[in-house]
């Protein structure tokens, strides 16, 4: 069953960052998507939080250990 997580970092540098980590760690071999996601009602790119999307077409990765992962760099899952 194709699933597609979305991991809620703080910054860009982050999201590179654990983007890069996923293929390490849980052998993700699509290259995950980032997008800028601005805050409502902010227009300073700062206040902006990155999402990496992560496709997982055999639904294989554990929401856990993505939440887990995503919270060493300040980050977390995104509940479905």
């Amino acid at each position: 069953m194709s699933e597609r997580h979305i991991l809620v970092l703080p910054d860009r540098d982050s999201a590179e960052d654990l983007a890069e980590g996923l293929a390490d760690r849980f052998g993700v071999m699509e290259e995950p998507q980032l997008v800028r996601d601005a805050l409502a009602g902010e227009d300073d790119a700062e206040d902006a939080q990155w999402l990496v999307v992560v496709e997982d077409p055999d639904g294989r990765l554990a929401p856990a250990a993505l939440d887990d992962f995503a919270a060493e760099f300040e980050g977390w899952l995104e509940a479905p």
